[in-house]
């Protein structure tokens, strides 16, 4: 119960990883903020006092709305899970064929989210002390994988906004960190066949750990750089992939 008497709000929390790390979180004690494009009151219903917003995280005026209710509702937020992403629904094919509208929608949905929360909710984070902030990025920037340009670019872009913002917001005693899962078996993944099976047993064979990952597999990491045991630690990527790369 290391996180009892916290609020952790987790977007994409209404399945997968994101399902994951907000019930790795509320068995910490945590009061849990779902925010999701879809079934958001449906997911937070399954904890304690849980709170569902149904949110477009590439909003600007959705996102400022989520930060008012978060506050009304709760009174404070300490924990921030930048997990909502785009990624299983994506075609994998060569950079030449991306169309451009896809092209910012992703990096509008994986990056722009991302400014967008940390702007919104950080400035209650500031006025109680602290908080802590957790971005979920990916394995694919760090191995360069292909056919995926404008996803592989966005989970780039988080590190590096990871970084910057921890310097930034280090003063105020705001720790912001990054999490890296390589191919996990989530329920978004398994709802696209053709992706399973382009990635998954390939995938497999690279680790040094061979066997599926599932959501489960991340939520250590990110309630470790939720909870008071990582106050000395900011501005990291921890990369989670059962040993496909190591950082």
């Amino acid at each position: 119960m290391r996180l009892e008497g916290k609020v952790a709000l987790v977007t994409g929390a209404a399945q997968g990883i994101g399902r994951a790390i907000a019930e790795g979180l509320a068995r910490e004690g945590a009061r849990i903020v779902v925010a999701d494009l879809a079934r958001a009151e449906e997911a937070a219903a399954a904890f304690p006092d849980g709170v569902g917003l149904r949110v477009d995280v590439s909003s600007e005026e959705e996102v400022a709305r989520m930060a008012e209710q978060v506050l009304e509702r709760c009174g404070r937020v300490d924990v921030l899970v930048n997990n909502a992403g785009l990624y299983a629904s994506l075609p994998m094919r060569p950079f030449t064929e991306i169309p451009v509208e896809e092209w910012r929608r992703v990096m509008d949905v994986n990056v722009l989210s991302m400014f967008l929360t940390c702007r919104a909710l950080t400035p209650a984070m500031r006025e109680a002390g602290g908080g802590k902030i957790v971005n979920i990025s990916s394995g694919t920037p760090f191995r360069g994988v292909p056919f995926l340009l404008h996803y592989v670019t966005s989970k780039g872009a988080i590190v590096a906004l990871t970084r910057a913002l921890a310097k930034e917001l280090g003063p105020a005693n705001v720790l912001v960190n990054c999490v890296a899962p390589g191919f996990t078996m989530s329920e978004g993944v398994q709802a696209h066949p053709e992706v399973v099976e382009k990635l998954r047993d390939v995938s497999i064979a690279a680790r040094t750990i061979q066997r599926d990952q599932v959501p489960e597999d991340v939520v250590g990491a990110v309630v470790f750089l939720a909870n008071p045991e990582s106050d000395f630690v900011t501005g990291q990527t921890i990369v989670i992939d059962g040993g496909q790369y190591f950082h």
